[in-house]
């Protein structure tokens, strides 16, 4: 269960396809940036002992999911170079509260909507993508992606009662929708995808 509000349109991989190249660039660094999140989780919230060792497990796997995307740009001669971001992560993070632990709570909740999103793109890309290696190498990244939302979730509800944790999740997954909706229309994993070319 990724709980999402919103589900990817059929034709966002049609859209993307042309522009694969940036999209798996984009994804090579959204591997990063899920590391650099994880041990941002670390430094921040320290004295959260119970946490640090899921955060440390899970930003681990992201730099191996960022070192097989290094190697798959390396084959497909790809340059791994800085790129422009989508503003999705950035307007996901405008309705964190303040105060703790209800930061905290929003925090932990928008990275598990981030690796939901990623989910069901990465499950789209196994599907759509014309390269078997392609749609394989994203098929194996749907389970340890799914768990990584699972894993945020379930940390904000050893903070709050999980059914208020679930109640914010609803609310932060409405905005993520909106957010996604209405994302620049730019090839990245967490974007819209380019608008259709209509004659």
């Amino acid at each position: 269960m990724l709980n999402l509000a919103y589900s990817t349109d059929d034709d966002w991989a049609v859209r993307i396809l042309p522009s694969l190249d940036e999209i798996l660039l984009d994804h090579t660094h959204c591997e990063k940036k899920a590391a650099s999140t994880a041990l941002g989780l670390i430094f921040r919230y320290q004295h959260r002992r119970e946490m640090m060792t899921s955060l440390s497990e899970l930003a681990r796997e992201e730099l191996e999911h960022f070192e097989l995307c290094l190697t798959l740009l390396d084959e497909r001669g790809i340059v791994f170079q800085r790129q422009r971001p989508s503003a999705y992560a950035s307007r996901l993070h405008v309705v964190v509260r303040d105060g703790e632990p209800q930061k905290l709570t929003d925090l932990l909740l928008i990275g598990a909507l981030i690796e939901a999103r990623s989910c069901e793109r990465m499950r789209i890309l196994s599907v759509a993508l014309p390269e078997e290696k392609l749609r394989t190498f994203y098929k194996d990244l749907l389970a340890s992606e799914a768990r990584h939302h699972m894993l945020y979730v379930d940390l904000a509800a050893t903070y709050a009662p999980r059914d208020e944790v679930m109640a914010r999740l609803e609310v932060l997954a409405a905005h993520e929708a909106e957010v996604i909706r209405t994302e620049a229309p730019v090839a990245r994993l967490h974007s819209a995808g380019p608008q259709k070319h209509t004659r």
